[in-house]
């Protein structure tokens, strides 16, 4: 009888840990986790970079073939002598041209919310035998922490469109830019071309420009025809 007993209680503790186990799959917490925003909230251009595995990122980005259609010093010639001047790189990556405008600037800000991205120009930086002036810094999505006039420059490369409320983000990025600084854009031409995103994630520089202007910038330029498979915008607050 005792023996039955046990037998009995062993079954009912089995039932009750199964029981247990399957409520807390289902859990607010559980759900909470399964629904992030990261999931089901980030733009597409984000969710489609973020399939991509890290590794897979940063040889995409540091490829020696980039530089035959990137033409990086074509596009930091565009900015004037910078020998004088702070460069904020907003989505810096792997510091692709972070590091190309520290060797010309005061310094430059290397601006990104994947704290990965930063780790590797830091370490990538550390590895050199004299450093150069790059600070970075993680910031949320929503914005770039820059203090009122602490960047004459501010850049973005292939990060436009990964952006949400862009209007607003980059009213933000007018009020702390000085009287006489700038924005320059440089994105992927909406077509179809060997290099970039899907086409249903580009934009157009007229969407570029009308979202600007939405942000209160005044001198808003295009150039279409410096770079085979983007478009640079400058902006003027």
């Amino acid at each position: 009888m005792r023996a039955r007993w046990g037998y009995f209680l062993l079954v009912i503790g089995i039932v009750v840990l199964a029981w247990g186990c399957r409520s807390s799959d289902h859990s607010p917490a559980h759900q909470h986790q399964m629904n992030t925003p990261a999931a089901d909230q980030e733009n597409p251009a984000n969710r489609h970079m973020h399939r991509v595995p890290f590794d897979t990122l940063v040889q995409r980005f540091e490829a020696p073939e980039r530089e035959k259609w990137q033409k990086p010093d074509l596009v930091i010639e565009q900015m004037g002598d910078l020998s004088d001047k702070v460069v904020a790189d907003i989505g810096a990556g792997t510091g692709y041209f972070a590091f190309r405008i520290a060797q010309k600037a005061k310094k430059v800000i290397a601006i990104d919310i994947d704290e990965r991205f930063l780790n590797y120009i830091e370490q990538k930086n550390a590895a050199r035998e004299e450093p150069l002036p790059i600070e970075t810094r993680k910031v949320p999505p929503d914005d770039p922490q820059l203090s009122k006039g602490e960047a004459d420059i501010v850049l973005l490369v292939d990060t436009y469109h990964h952006i949400e409320n862009r209007p607003e983000y980059f009213a933000r990025v007018r009020e702390k830019l000085p009287p006489d600084g700038l924005l320059m854009i440089v994105d992927f031409k909406k077509e179809e071309m060997p290099v970039g995103p899907p086409m249903d994630i580009k934009l157009s520089p007229e969407t570029v420009v009308a979202e600007l202007k939405q942000a209160g910038y005044q001198s808003v330029e295009v150039d279409t025809q410096l770079l085979p498979y983007q478009y640079i915008v400058t902006a003027r607050p």
